[in-house]
């Protein structure tokens, strides 16, 4: 992901209420935030992407998306793998994040990948208010 990305982001994040609504601006300066990102692109255009942030070894997946019209064609998967073996290769030994307990696709998901469930986070989420699921990877050395 580069900062020139952010309004295709912005785009597919209003496709998909599952996400955290960032403004175009948090993704357009989200390197000198510290935040890492990718892109999934189908021909010309960006259909997905991933933001983490990383701090002292560990790392959080913030937002995944792909667009509706997209999915359930290995883009998801594909960006996943992707940051973790870029996650990996900074250093990185356990990568966390929560998803919203009515969502049960992305808890699928996820624990296809390996991540286990870690807890609970009652009312985390905002409209509608839900709590959020755990989970957490470890990555191997």
């Amino acid at each position: 992901m580069v900062a020139g990305d952010a309004r295709a982001v912005v785009a597919i994040g209003r496709q998909c209420p599952e996400t955290a609504a960032w403004p175009e601006d948090s993704y357009a300066r989200f390197g000198e935030l510290g935040y890492r990102g990718w892109v999934a692109v189908a021909g010309e255009a960006i259909c997905g992407f991933l933001v983490a942030r990383c701090a002292a070894g560990e790392a959080e997946i913030l937002n995944l998306a792909v667009a509706p019209e997209r999915r359930r064609q290995g883009h998801a998967r594909e960006l996943l793998l992707a940051a973790m073996d870029a996650l990996k290769a900074e250093g990185v030994s356990e990568v966390y994040l929560e998803v919203r307990e009515s969502n049960a696709a992305a808890q699928a998901f996820y624990e296809w990948a390996g991540f286990g469930r870690s807890g609970r986070r009652p009312s985390y989420y905002e409209q509608p208010k839900e709590d959020a699921v755990c989970m957490v990877y470890r990555l191997a050395g």
